[in-house]
């Protein structure tokens, strides 16, 4: 099967996008892992498929697998492409659109200065809606949040870390390291990631302070490993840091890949705005066997 894609990047976390507004391509997990392999595909984090309008009022579907082929809810730096690509392609001439994930509807806009702002619905702290699964643990508060003990197995460099959970559609738990350049990424990313706590796997954040309005962050990417940069993780972490008392209502984030800007009032009733970079990198078609373990 010959399919045409577009490959996008966002702060350095890198998509394959796919057109499906014209009819489904119908691919399988295996062949979406083949698409991201960076060695016998294209290369990237996640795939993005666009799909036509589902409902009324909203414009577009957005679905994303990541590179281990597996569908899941919300990727914010996907977004931004997600809504260039539309843009770019003529698919919508809107400035703004609603676009439905399976996480729920964003809104992603693009600005004057080239870049795209995403309002990416309110942040969930309740460890049920997570998913956290919190039973018998005892959280440390701070502020207005939580940070939680995280028992780890004997791989760890610690037995136990302190983290904050939330949602942006997907789950995400946060932890504070004075120095993302030395932080145990590697070592213990993989272990929060599957830890049995998170039913549906977590995406594991590492978030350095530098200022009431400036962080530095890496996130281990439920699915995918550690990226140069993912938007969720970034919103979710500047959204922990405000309800910890450590952060303003808006934070300048410098990932890996590149820097972006997280507003949050505070207020669980209010939404989270991301705004950064979605550029085009390269247009191609490539050949995707019909049969793959």
């Amino acid at each position: 099967m010959q399919i045409r894609f577009t490959k996008m990047q966002g702060a350095g976390n890198d998509f394959v996008v796919l057109d499906e507004t014209r009819g489904r391509l119908g691919l399988s997990t295996a062949q979406y892992r083949f698409l991201a392999d960076r060695h016998f595909g294209v290369g990237a984090d996640q795939i993005l498929t666009v799909r036509p309008s589902p409902a009324e009022g909203i414009d577009f579907e957005y679905v994303i697998h990541n590179a281990d082929g597996g569908e899941v809810e919300q990727c914010g730096n996907g977004a931004r492409c997600f809504a260039r690509f539309v843009h770019d392609k003529g698919l919508s001439a809107k400035d703004t659109i609603r676009v439905l994930t399976q996480g729920g509807v964003i809104a992603p806009r693009l600005t004057p200065d080239g870049r795209v702002t995403v309002d990416m619905g309110r942040p969930q702290f309740e460890p049920a809606q997570v998913p956290f699964d919190a039973t018998g643990l005892t959280p440390v508060a701070q502020g207005s949040g939580q940070k939680w003990p995280l028992a780890l197995d004997g791989k760890a460099p610690v037995a136990t870390v302190l983290v904050a959970v939330a949602s942006m559609g997907n789950p995400h738990a946060v932890q504070l390291v004075d120095n993302v350049d030395t932080a145990p990424v590697q070592e213990t990313g993989p272990l929060i990631e599957r830890h049995a706590r998170f039913p549906q796997r977590v995406n594991a954040g590492f978030l350095q302070i530098v200022d009431r309005a400036h962080v530095r962050l890496r996130v281990f990417e439920r699915g995918t490993g550690e990226t140069l940069a993912c938007g969720t993780g970034a919103c979710a972490a500047v959204v922990s840091g405000i309800r910890l008392g450590l952060l303003d209502p808006e934070v300048q984030v410098d990932t890996r890949g590149g820097r972006l800007t997280i507003a949050w009032s505070g207020a669980d009733t209010d939404s989270v705005f991301m705004t950064g970079p979605a550029t085009t990198v390269f247009e191609g078609q490539i050949d995707i066997p019909d049969t793959l373990l």
